[in-house]
């Protein structure tokens, strides 16, 4: 089985910067796809970013030139930078990646974000 441990969460104020991490319990470059999500209590979780492989990105259109994700091979890491942070931005962020045809989740890291 595969474990997914975010790191990062906390609290910044709005126009901060944060920035999170994933740790993987296997290689990041045999999974077909990662990704970060979030939740707001009482909505959905939603998609902020994944990376396809071989290293296709994709960012909701909310986060588009304010966040990056990346991966780094060596530490097995998949990580979002996330640039001037709104209040909107505030949410339990979730790792997430896929194995075919296995998902994996991990436990989620707060973001909270203060005006």
């Amino acid at each position: 089985q595969v474990q997914l441990v975010e790191s990062g969460g906390g609290l910044v104020q709005a126009g901060g910067s944060l920035r999170l991490s994933c740790k993987a319990s296997r290689k990041i470059v045999s999974f077909n796809v990662m990704g970060w999500y979030r939740q707001i209590p009482g909505t959905q979780r939603e998609l902020v970013a994944t990376v396809t492989q071989p290293n296709i990105i994709k960012y909701a259109d909310s986060v588009k030139g304010r966040f990056t994700i990346s991966r780094n091979i060596n530490e097995n890491t998949l990580n979002l930078q996330m640039n001037s942070l709104k209040s909107e931005d505030a949410a339990v962020y979730y790792c997430y990646a896929r194995y075919s045809p296995l998902d994996y989740w991990g436990q989620g890291t707060q973001v909270t974000v203060s005006s």
